[in-house]
């Protein structure tokens, strides 16, 4: 049945998990076990759980990376950012380690949620330098002095609309400009991640930076459908299933990429809502938070790291 094998291929991409496809072909073959027997004609490839460490976070000070803040220009002036990057290790002696040169990474810029770069995103930014990247994480209210001039969340919302979105724009190509820069990122392996307010911006990056090569929006608003011809970066969307507001969005983004071939992956998390990936919200959900990050690690893998 045609209707069957569409499902099956989006299973494959990754647009719902086996339990979401089952219930999906049940109500093209009347039953459960009807779906079971039809679902065995296909050769479906068997997901690995994600892992889960026993802390997603990782502190400051944790022995494998480096971390400090730092300000580079921007249009506007200055632009403030959290620099990690994974700590040289190895058997030689600490002395001579001292005199060698680091070594060359792909890097991956994060976006913060509308509440600014705060400590969430920060420690963010650390999950990405324990992965194996050089990580940055943009402050896009450096234009009104930083976010630690924006203590309460509102007032850190209220800051970056004064910023305004031309400004964010700007000040974001002026953070892959600083990491192209970087002695320490291998050239032209930048990519970026970002999370609600951020992870619409990361669809604003995709059409208006050329120089990415994998991009990862977690629920964000996303472009209109004639602005995907200008996306031409590797995307994975990460959206939620009750996130209504956003994820009813996405079939035309999908079909659009479908139609102008753009290499781009999809995932809705089933039962979950916005902000699942947040460990310090309500919204937070383990098991989503965690195999929606292992998705991202692993299609930067692919795309950054490609020979």
């Amino acid at each position: 049945m045609k209707e069957i094998e569409e499902l099956v291929h989006l299973y494959i991409d990754g647009a719902f998990n086996r339990r979401e496809l089952v219930r999906r072909v049940a109500r093209h073959t009347g039953s459960v076990a009807a779906a079971m027997a039809a679902l065995q004609a296909f050769a479906l490839p068997k997901r690995a759980a994600a892992q889960c460490p026993p802390d997603v976070r990782v502190p400051e000070d944790a022995p494998d990376i480096e971390a400090q803040m730092i300000d580079y220009p921007g249009p506007g002036g200055s632009v403030f950012g959290y620099l990690v990057r994974p700590r040289e290790t190895g058997s030689t002696p600490m002395r001579a380690r001292a005199q060698l040169q680091p070594s060359v990474r792909p890097a991956v810029l994060v976006i913060h949620e509308n509440r600014g770069l705060n400590e969430h995103i920060k420690d963010v930014v650390r999950r990405v330098a324990r992965a194996g990247y050089v990580g940055l994480g943009v402050d896009l209210i450096s234009r009104l002095g930083g976010t630690h001039q924006f203590p309460d969340p509102v007032q850190a919302g209220s800051a970056l609309n004064r910023v305004g979105a031309a400004a964010q724009l700007e000040d974001l190509l002026a953070s892959v400009a600083y990491l192209k820069g970087l002695p320490v990122v291998q050239d032209g392996r930048i990519g970026v991640v970002g999370f609600c307010f951020g992870g619409g911006l990361c669809w604003t990056l995709a059409i208006n930076s050329p120089d990415l090569s994998a991009v990862v929006p977690f629920y964000g608003t996303p472009p209109t459908v004639e602005q995907l011809d200008r996306v031409n970066t590797p995307l994975l969307g990460i959206y939620a299933e009750t996130d209504r507001n956003l994820t009813l969005r996405m079939p035309g983004i999908v079909t659009g990429m479908l139609d102008r071939r753009k290499t781009f992956g999809f995932h809705i998390y089933d039962g979950v809502g916005h902000a699942f990936h947040n460990d310090t919200g309500a919204a937070y959900n383990r098991a989503a938070a965690c195999d929606a990050w292992a998705r991202t690690i692993s299609f930067f893998d692919k795309h950054l790291r490609r020979a």
